[in-house]
């Protein structure tokens, strides 16, 4: 219950010299000490900080917030591996096999049934693949969110871990617009990037998620870094795919294509020309796709360079 605030005056001996009491959760009257309302819920942040001059600086809580990156959300207690007691006393010899076991017991008991099992051994490999293709954790959080999600509506049958796994970092990536490419994903984990497609679609059409459709602009950043391209002829390279999109020039069309095609153009009107062969290691499109469509731009573009 909560202060009431109708209460003005004392009942009693209508005194408006009414005082709260917030380590009592009681209100009483000043003058004759009659207690007018009592179990007051204390309505305060509910930390504390005990420090000498009472003031509240550290407003810190006990624990780790929960996270979608450990299977249990991170609520759930471990016994630690060191053999001290809550003093820092080093445990007696006679007792550590006892410890022993009983930490053994407890990791057993975290994982009681296959889901289980399947989701830790899935969440480690998110967060591997998101270390090694340098992924924010917001990524990883979502991509296990949408793991579990696959994994309660039982989608993760006859399907490999991996595969899963990678196809849930793919639509995580898609929806936040990271430029990761399924070929990408699929190289770390040595797997066929047309299996990581099929899973990704199959989890789209069965969770019921959309992602927003593809731009070339997403990758612009990440490939003229590694083909080291000055900001104009980045800034270039933007300017050719918005005409492009204005004109429908991209639909139906990989991003990555359209964007290997722009460097090619960029590269030669801002005299910082890079080759098809340099194109391709960087952006993982074939040569043949990039002569096709750096055609179709300057064609559709009106664009005049010679190569």
């Amino acid at each position: 219950m909560s202060v009431d605030t109708t209460v003005v005056k004392c009942p009693e001996c209508n005194s408006r010299d009414l005082i709260y009491d917030d380590k009592r959760g009681e209100r009483h009257c000043a003058e004759c000490g009659m207690v007018i309302e009592n179990r007051i819920i204390d309505q305060s942040a509910e930390w504390r900080d005990y420090t000498s001059d009472g003031v509240r600086t550290d407003r810190s809580r006990v624990g780790a917030p929960s996270s979608n990156l450990l299977h249990d959300k991170g609520l759930s207690t471990t016994i630690d591996w060191q053999n001290r007691d809550y003093s820092g006393s080093a445990i007696s010899s006679k007792n550590r096999p006892q410890m022993y076991r009983m930490r053994k017991w407890q990791q057993r008991a975290k994982t009681t049934n296959y889901k289980d099992r399947n989701l830790i051994t899935a969440l480690n490999r998110i967060q591997y693949l998101c270390s090694k293709l340098d992924l924010p954790k917001s990524l990883a959080e979502r991509a296990s969110a949408i793991y579990r999600r696959a994994l309660e509506a039982n989608m993760i049958r006859g399907r490999s871990i991996d595969t899963t796994a990678a196809a849930a970092v793919f639509i995580a990536n898609q929806q936040m617009q990271t430029a990761r490419t399924v070929d990408d994903i699929a190289k770390e984990f040595k797997i066929n990037p047309k299996e990581v497609g099929r899973t990704y679609r199959f989890m789209k059409r069965g969770l019921k998620i959309r992602t927003p459709p593809p731009s070339p602009l997403v990758y612009v950043s990440r490939f003229c870094s590694e083909l080291h391209l000055n900001k104009k002829t980045e800034n270039r390279i933007r300017e050719i795919i918005e005409l492009a999109e204005e004109r429908e020039l991209t639909y139906g069309k990989s991003p990555c294509g359209i964007t290997a095609a722009a460097i090619y153009i960029a590269g030669y009107e801002t005299e910082q020309v890079r080759t098809q062969r340099e194109i391709s290691d960087v952006t993982n499109v074939t040569e043949v796709t990039i002569r096709n469509r750096y055609k179709q731009l300057a064609q559709s573009l009106a664009i005049e360079f010679e190569v």
